[in-house]
């Protein structure tokens, strides 16, 4: 596994070692012990353990997020896709970090088979480039509807790059969302 670090020092690109014949291809998709050792050379902390794990579907154009929770329930993820693609957004949402308010994104698709560490303290959100788009994620806490947040999407003190002609299709509760001036944040 290759770790890579983005424009915002603690998330991390994964780019697994894959190995392919003329049957097909094998990749190693988590391994906790490359994980640690891949954060740790990059000089990040370890995450705490992967407790939950999701999937969704999301057809072209549907964009989920900015989400986070706050503690004592905060997530970190590890994201990834396995059909389809996506434009995947990390926010640093941790007051007084020197990148606060900073943003990165980075195309995971199933045919790049790259992964995304985003930690706590972060908001994530992403856009599916493809129809029938399959999202996979690890999380270091379990889902709690009390200390769940939304950042909008399209806040312009952020301003997020969102790809150009797309129109996102959203959830209610994310078309509501905050500014991050106004939001609870870290």
């Amino acid at each position: 596994m290759k770790f890579i670090p983005t424009r915002l020092p603690d998330v991390v690109v994964i780019e697994p070692a894959v190995f392919s014949d003329e049957r097909g291809w094998f990749m190693e998709s988590f391994s906790q012990k490359r994980f640690a050792g891949g954060l740790a050379a990059l000089g990040l902390p370890p995450a705490r353990p992967f407790v939950q794990d999701n999937e969704s579907m999301s057809a072209r154009g549907v964009l989920r997020g900015l989400h986070y929770q706050l503690p004592p329930h905060p997530q970190g993820k590890l994201v990834r896709v396995v059909q389809g693609a996506v434009l995947d957004v990390a926010v640093d949402i941790r007051r007084g970090s020197a990148s606060f308010g900073q943003w990165a994104a980075v195309e995971l698709s199933a045919d790049n088979r790259r992964q995304l560490w985003i930690p706590e303290g972060f908001a994530h959100g992403f856009v599916a480039l493809q129809d029938d788009t399959r999202f996979l994620y690890k999380t270091t806490d379990f889902y709690a509807k009390d200390c769940e947040r939304a950042i909008r999407w399209d806040d312009p003190a952020i301003g997020i790059t969102w790809p150009e002609g797309l129109q996102p299709r959203l959830a209610s509760k994310d078309a509501a969302a905050p500014s991050l001036a106004d939001a609870e944040v870290f």
